[in-house]
């Protein structure tokens, strides 16, 4: 039998994703979380492996400007809705469709392509490396109390509906998107992915809501939570569980963090994505007592090296010559000379001694600056050619916000 890769039809989405819905356990995403899906996806990006009228694998891309190091935003892919059928794996599906993606991308003009990944061990060979991390918590707050910055008690909060607030928290999301290196941001019918809130996957807590933070009648942070009532022996234990807080200053933010702490009749807060350097942390009296846990999130991946290293800026004067191994990408091969500071770069190929020798996996994993390039040579990923190098390029790829992903896709 042989397979044959086509741009999805439109009046082929139904048997297409339900292809992806077998992969991922055969469960149906619920018809308001479908029916986002179908209005977001990008036809004319998204590709079917087809064994006869059987539709066998699938994958997507979505349009994304990805902000990276320095504050810009880059276009990148996100690579989304990949699956190939238990029925025939092994047989070079995959491959074909990482292949006509990468190709496609490249053809786009966009230097980058990002996915977050549910087996990991499955996109290293195709050049995608963890790039961005989350963390997940639970505080304790029987036992943790918070210290709260100058200003808390001057910022107004009140509860509203989670619709009807939308337009406001997606401008403060808006805002703090140049922020932070790997946020994207959101284009028309993205605003809606954070009001999907389907009885199904509640697990017994209570509808999303929402309590914006205002200061001078401007809304200026915001948080979306739900809370799961719990009963013992001994009275009240529910939880307040956290979808995201963002607010656009310190006083804003403690004073959504002070609010999540103290709701009645509950003893924790569990925080389901937070960046690894999240406020939360320095307002916590004791962090033991949050069991803060961290999972990589986002996979970067350079479809075209010198475009993407010329993209970012870098937080200290860097010059070195890298020797970049990409099998997969061949057009990346080679050595490429980095030169730039905090006001921009240039990356460009060169037949100078390299000193750095890496894949194309690693400066995916290096590029948003929450993965140094020290720690990827402690394990034998990187090597330094020339003494020096490794330090200089690490502390100069850096970024003082740590990368993350607020949402999936």
């Amino acid at each position: 039998m042989t397979t044959e890769l086509r741009v999805l039809d439109p009046n082929d989405w139904d048997r297409w994703f339900e292809v992806l819905d077998l992969a991922f356990g055969g469960l149906h995403e619920p018809a308001e979380s479908r029916a986002l899906w179908r209005d977001l996806t990008e036809y004319e990006r998204s590709l079917g492996a087809w064994d006869g009228d059987l539709c066998v694998g699938t994958a997507g891309a979505f349009s994304f400007r990805l902000t990276v190091p320095g504050g810009g935003l880059v276009p990148a892919a996100g690579v989304t809705m990949v699956s190939v059928a238990g029925t025939h794996r092994r047989r070079g599906i995959l491959t074909s469709m990482m292949r006509r993606q990468l190709d496609d991308v490249r053809a786009a003009g966009e230097p980058l392509a990002v996915l977050t990944a549910s087996e990991p061990v499955i996109y290293g060979r195709f050049g995608y490396g963890a790039a961005s991390w989350a963390e997940h918590a639970a505080i304790d707050t029987n036992r943790v109390r918070l210290s709260l910055p100058e200003g808390t008690d001057g910022v107004r909060l009140r509860q509203a509906d989670l619709t009807e607030s939308s337009a406001a928290c997606e401008k403060v999301y808006a805002r703090l998107v140049p922020r932070r290196p790997g946020m994207v941001a959101r284009g028309p019918g993205w605003e809606r992915l954070p009001l999907i809130d389907p009885e199904s996957e509640r697990g017994g807590s209570s509808p999303r809501l929402c309590v914006l933070a205002e200061r001078d009648g401007e809304v200026v942070g915001f948080a979306h939570y739900a809370i799961k009532p719990n009963w013992s022996f001994a009275g009240a234990d529910g939880s307040v569980g956290v979808q995201q807080v963002l607010a656009l200053d310190p006083a804003a933010e403690a004073a959504l963090w002070r609010f999540l702490c103290s709701v009645d009749l509950t003893s924790t807060v569990r925080i389901h994505s937070s960046p690894v350097d999240g406020a939360w942390r320095q307002l916590v009296s004791d962090v033991r007592r949050c069991e803060p846990t961290a999972r990589e999130v986002l996979f970067v991946r350079l479809v075209e090296v010198g475009a993407a290293l010329e993209a970012r800026t870098y937080q200290a004067p860097v010059d070195v010559v890298f020797e970049v191994e990409d099998a997969f990408c061949p057009w990346n091969a080679g050595r490429w000379r980095l030169t730039g500071d905090a006001k921009g770069a240039s990356c460009v190929r060169t037949g100078d001694a390299a000193d750095l020798a890496l894949s194309v996996r690693e400066l995916g994993a290096a590029y948003l600056g929450g993965t140094s390039l020290v720690s990827l040579a402690s394990a034998g990923r990187v090597r330094e050619l020339r003494e020096g190098a490794l330090v200089e390029a690490s502390v100069a790829f850096g970024s003082p916000v740590a990368p993350w992903l607020p949402h999936g896709f």
